[in-house]
């Protein structure tokens, strides 16, 4: 290879480098749950995985625990969002006009959610990672970084590499934020040698904590009755 090549190549890869970094700042820089993770109506945080505990409502993107949907039915509220009263869209092209319709007003969470629709070739789309990692980075840049949607594309080599640097330290905030997965990770790495007592115990106690504060009757009701 000529200087040339290999002072190319050492650009290229310091770029990689760099950009790796740069995610794991990001990603790092504070154990706190973002906002967006708090339901809109009781305000308490919602549990992980968020997913399981909530429905993201695509009229305006706002993610509702499962104890303030089960609350809006016990009020008569059926077929239309918990929060906006908007009408639940009927089929995949209705909730892919709404959505995009959300995009088009830079809303960072729409843009992120895009994403994952292409990544996955949801709502009537082809499957299309590129065009999912183009979105998920607009939504960064517009302040909504979700590290999962991030990291969950294993073809782009600097994102697979941030997080194999963050992994161990990812576990840990996740943990602490009530991701009983990852808690559950940690305690096999504890028992594999691979974690200490004590970072097992942080991780534990930060779990108990956690969950403790995401609890409230309605949403006890509502895993009651499989809402």
């Amino acid at each position: 290879m000529s200087d040339a090549a290999d002072a190319q190549a050492g650009s290229v890869e310091s770029a990689d480098q760099q950009a790796a970094r740069s995610l794991h700042r990001r990603l790092t820089a504070s154990h706190e749950r973002p906002e967006g993770d708090r339901c809109p109506i009781c305000f308490d945080l919602i549990e992980l995985p968020t997913g399981q505990h909530s429905m993201l409502n695509v009229c305006c993107m706002k993610t509702v625990c499962n104890g303030c949907i089960l609350a809006a039915r016990q009020r008569g509220i059926y077929g239309s969002c918990p929060f906006c009263r908007t009408p639940i869209p009927a089929d995949d092209a209705s909730v892919l006009a709404m959505i995009q319709k959300r995009v088009d007003k830079g809303d960072a969470a729409a843009v992120a959610h895009l994403g994952d629709k292409h990544y996955y070739g949801e709502l009537g789309l082809t499957k299309d990672v590129p065009r999912a990692v183009e979105l998920w980075t607009e939504a960064a840049e517009l302040g909504s970084l979700d590290a999962y949607d991030i990291t969950s594309s294993a073809s782009c080599t600097t994102l697979a590499k941030a997080l194999k640097w963050t992994s161990q330290g990812h576990l840990m905030i996740s943990a602490k934020m009530g991701h009983e997965k990852s808690l559950n990770k940690i305690k096999e790495m504890f028992k594999e040698g691979l974690a200490t007592k004590a970072q097992y115990a942080e991780a534990l106690f930060g779990y108990r904590d956690a969950v403790e504060e995401m609890k409230s009757p309605q949403r006890e009701e509502a895993k009651r009755l499989g809402v």
